[in-house]
Formats: structure tokens, sequence, C-alpha cells
């Protein structure tokens, strides 16, 4: 998440004090992604040193930020470049499954249980702030949620397939299948994840 920029972006309709720019930074994501004071300071403290934002002292010591030239610059360079699917993010949950697999002591089919389960309560709640509405007439809002149930959607569809690869890899792996399940067979899904599934 671009914090950096999404403030610039926040700065084009004009200037603001910090308190103001987490405020709408989170209005604008649905609250999905609270920021904490520090985090806007010291991003606002690079802007104002690399010259993207300028800082007026207020009457009552608040600093109202402003966007400069060079700060335009950066953000129409970010709006006019797409998003390199070749710098693969950290995910914690692939972390997470990596080392389960190696680990003599993880339940691997647990794990992956229980994270479909967390993902499929997700994509239900999702589910339903999109069907009241979310956002309302909020476009930014509405394409948001459509992305994170996208996400979601496939997340449960991956681990559906690492179950089936485990239960598949050999009888060390097979071992720890469902009961009456194949290896190799997909596993069944319960009403709650088909439910969730769907939009």
């Amino acid at each position: 998440m671009s914090v950096r920029h999404s403030l610039l972006a926040l700065l084009e309709r004009g200037p603001m004090h910090g308190y103001g720019l987490k405020s709408e930074f989170e209005a604008a994501t649905g609250q999905m992604w609270p920021l904490n004071d520090g985090q806007v300071y010291t991003t606002l403290t690079r802007l104002e040193r690399d010259g993207l934002v300028e800082a007026d002292e207020e009457a009552d010591g608040q600093r109202a930020y402003r966007l400069t030239g060079a700060g335009r610059d950066e953000l129409r360079s970010w709006f006019s470049q797409a998003v390199r699917r070749d710098l693969v993010p950290r995910q914690e949950l692939a972390i997470k499954l990596i080392f389960a697999v190696r680990s003599p002591s993880a339940d691997v089919r647990r794990v992956i249980q229980r994270q479909r389960a967390e993902t499929v309560r997700s994509l239900q709640e999702l589910t339903r702030l999109k069907g009241n509405g979310g956002g309302g007439d909020d476009l930014a809002w509405t394409l948001t949620l459509d992305g994170l149930l996208f996400q979601g959607e496939a997340e449960v569809r991956w681990l559906d397939l690492c179950e089936a690869r485990l239960a598949g890899a050999g009888p060390t792996a097979a071992a720890t299948a469902e009961p009456g399940r194949k290896p190799g067979e997909r596993p069944a899904r319960s009403a709650g994840a088909r439910e969730g599934g769907r939009r």
C-alpha cells in the first residue's frame, strides 16, 4: 500500500492538516486500512524533505500541507504506471504454508482449513457490505470491494488446490487428509463456504 502516493492524491484537492489526511484516507478506504498518526507524519516529513509537499505554519502551531509542482509530477507518474506483478509482495499466508509444510509439528491440513474458514467469513462480510450498498454511490469504494471479493475468492480456490496437492503428495501428507477422502480427491466445501463464494 503506497501511503506516500495516497497522501499526495489527497493533497491534490487542496491543503490539509495531518489529522485531516489520516481521516480522509480511512474514510476513502472504508476504514479497511487504518493509519496511525506516526505513519502519516513520518510520511509527510519525507515528502517535505523530497520537495513534494510544503507546509505552512498556522497561528495555533498546526501545519497545513500542500502539494508542490514536483508533487503533482510524482502523482501523475504514479497514476500513469501500472503496478508491476513481477515484484511479488511478501505474503504472510504463503510464508506460513511454506514453513508449515517443512515443520514436523504443524498439521498443514488444519492450517489450510482454518485459513479457508477465515477467508470465507471475510467474503461473507464483504458480500454483506456490498449488498447493503457498501459505500453508496462511491465508485472508488465499490471498486475496492469488488477487488477484495475477487482476491478472497481466488485465495479460497488456491487453498482448495493446496489441500488437494497435499492429499496427493505421498503417504505422509495423505495421512493428514480428511477421513474418508481419497488422496488427491477435491475436498468437500461446506455450505457456508459455498455461500461465501457467491455474490
